[in-house]
């Protein structure tokens, strides 16, 4: 299969919009695969990205996004728990949907830059998404997957930030607009 490269999946690591949207565009059928949703402690990158305290809960949401039942991305959210009684009150009761339903059809909603990043092989995020991918499809997370994207969506005052790992597979295919 070849090494994923940062150079390779470049187009989608750097691509604005809805990741949702340009998946969609690859098949016949587009799906969100929620694999947990949950309240848990916060996590250092989490918590910086956030600009949140040391101590406190996060709302985590963490998902496989399908296309005609391949899985090609890993996916997981964060925001203070607090603001899901406000601003973000709406990722509660998302289930299925994309995230992007939320994110791109609102206008008072603003991104930060896009921030590529290449996961450690053997780094918590890594094993715990390699846990979630096998249980999900019966399949190893591919060894190549190790390149994510990092944003921070910021609306009334609180934030969600947003992971997105890909599945090398994606590297044969353009985002598209």
């Amino acid at each position: 299969m070849g090494i994923a490269t940062r150079d390779s999946l470049r187009d989608w690591l750097r691509a604005p919009g809805s990741l949702s949207r340009r998946l969609a565009r690859l098949g016949e059928r587009f799906s969100v695969q929620v694999l947990r949703q949950r309240v848990a402690p916060f996590r250092a990158l989490e918590r910086a990205a956030l600009g949140l305290p040391p101590r406190g809960l996060t709302v985590v949401r963490e998902v496989i996004l399908r296309v005609d039942d391949r899985p090609l991305v890993w996916a997981r959210s964060a925001l203070h728990q607090r603001a899901t009684t406000g601003p973000w009150r709406a990722v509660k009761g998302l289930g299925a949907r994309p995230l992007a339903h939320l994110l791109y059809d609102d206008d008072r909603i603003r991104r930060s830059e896009l921030q590529p990043r290449r996961l450690s092989r053997h780094g918590h995020t890594r094993r715990h998404a390699e846990r979630q991918w096998l249980a999900a499809t019966g399949e190893a997370m591919p060894a190549q997957m190790l390149w994510s994207r990092n944003s921070v969506f910021s609306r009334g005052g609180a934030q969600l930030r947003v992971m997105e790992l890909f599945a090398p597979e994606l590297r044969r295919h353009r985002p598209g607009r």
